[in-house]
């Protein structure tokens, strides 16, 4: 079942403003669980998880930022 563009927007708003705050303090917690790697690998590590968390949620995201194709926003 698809989403409404309506539901989309909202559940976009609630991963950006709830999920992915979340998301970024576990993925810092887990890096951290581990001896300091060299800053390259390091910062290999935070562009793939960047990538990472929206891989799952990339149909929500779709379209988001565009006018309504239903017209009733």
């Amino acid at each position: 079942m698809a989403l409404s563009y309506k539901a989309r927007k909202r559940w976009s708003l609630v991963i950006l403003l709830i999920a992915l705050p979340i998301y970024v303090i576990v993925a810092v917690n887990v890096v951290e669980m581990f001896d300091r790697p060299s800053i390259l690998l390091e910062l290999a590590i935070y562009v793939g998880l960047g990538i990472l968390w929206v891989l799952p949620f990339k149909s929500i995201f779709k379209g988001v930022g565009q006018a309504d194709p239903e017209g009733k926003e």
